[in-house]
């Protein structure tokens, strides 16, 4: 059997794989598949429709809130972000928390904007900021809610007087969190969503009114709310996977509360191993610690080829860290269940036995 830790791609729900492989042929009756139907149709535009209700219930959105279904990945968030909120040379806020953090802040850099670093996590990242220095007349802040690289996550939302803008890749819908307490966020799918090719952005509908003319169609969030994230052929198949997750999530896992707690007994149960191993040490303070992404260490680097060597050869994948930080990484997300980390617990403990 492979339990699977990847970072992302992540897993997805064995039953949405099953019902995508059911349905792979023959979408909802109409004889053919779900990828080759027109986005056009009445059933892809029902299908965009069902899976932006279902995400805005999910995230308990108002209807103040648009939300879109885009491409590109939450990389290119990082330059549409600040093209539509800020004008050039205007002043932006970023809290550098670890690798993607830092992405997004360098990017605002390169369009010209007056960008300012209101808190650091420092150079190992071992903890999310304690304090924030927020200019007042700022465009926005933004924050990583979740550090897959670095393995920290907020457990607590600061609150600010500019609007509050949020990567939320790796834990949306993972854990009860207030979207209304954002101006916007955004998500690519591929972590706890569905599958890569479609990224969730949620705003603020008075937001869209601050968005400077004059900006590419494609990277004006204007033009995808008016089109109802049609505007162009969206990744239709990839948005049907991520509908079928939410299904799950809702219909089989009971929603966000129920998924959040599962969540907790993942994270606390390896964290705990981990705690009490004199072998596998976890280098982020307890405090600010992801239930996403689990980073531990062994004693020398020889030791964890071999870890990971043997993890592998007894099905358990995706376990090496990142490459820019190394050590070892297990991926909590929502598909990946409470027995996987069970058993990843027990390996654990026969590999230090």
């Amino acid at each position: 059997m492979i339990r699977n830790f990847h970072a992302g791609p992540g897993a997805l729900p064995p039953s949405v794989l099953r019902r995508v492989q059911a349905e792979l042929l023959d979408y909802r009756g109409l004889g053919v598949s779900v990828m080759e139907l027109s986005h056009r149709s009445d059933a892809i535009v029902e299908l965009i429709d069902d899976t932006v209700a279902s995400l805005k219930r999910l995230l308990g959105l108002g209807p103040d809130y648009e939300l879109l279904l885009l491409q590109g990945g939450a990389s290119l968030q990082f330059l549409m972000l600040p093209l539509n909120l800020s004008p050039p040379g205007g002043k932006v806020d970023y809290v550098d928390s670890g690798y993607w953090a830092a992405k997004a802040r360098i990017e605002a850099e390169t369009l010209g904007r007056d960008v300012a670093v209101a808190g650091d996590s420092g150079p190992d990242h071992r903890r999310i900021p304690m304090t924030l220095t927020v200019r007042p007349d700022a465009s926005y802040l933004h924050l990583c809610t979740n550090n897959t690289v670095v393995g920290t996550q907020w457990h607590t939302i600061p609150e600010t007087t500019v609007p509050l803008v949020a990567d939320m890749s790796s834990d949306i819908l993972g854990r009860e969190i207030d979207g209304n307490a954002f101006a916007l966020f955004y998500a690519h799918a591929q972590k706890t969503l569905g599958p890569a090719g479609v990224t969730v952005v949620a705003l603020r509908r008075e937001l869209l009114e601050r968005i400077p003319n004059g900006l590419p169609a494609m990277l004006d969030y204007r033009t995808h709310a008016r089109a109802r994230s049609n505007y162009n052929t969206p990744p239709v198949f990839a948005i049907y996977v991520v509908r079928c997750v939410l299904d799950w999530l809702e219909g089989e896992i009971g929603g966000v509360a129920r998924m959040a707690a599962l969540n907790r007994r993942k994270a606390e149960s390896l964290y705990a191993a981990i705690d009490r191993s004199a072998l596998f040490s976890c280098p982020v303070e307890p405090a600010s610690r992801s239930s996403m992404n689990v980073v531990f260490h062994l004693p020398t680097p020889g030791l964890e080829r071999r870890f990971l060597a043997e993890a592998a050869q007894a099905g358990f994948i995706g376990l090496a860290g990142h490459r820019s930080v190394g050590g070892c990484r297990a991926s909590l997300y929502n598909a990946v269940p409470l027995e996987a980390v069970e058993d990843l617990v027990a390996f654990m403990g026969e590999f230090e036995g």
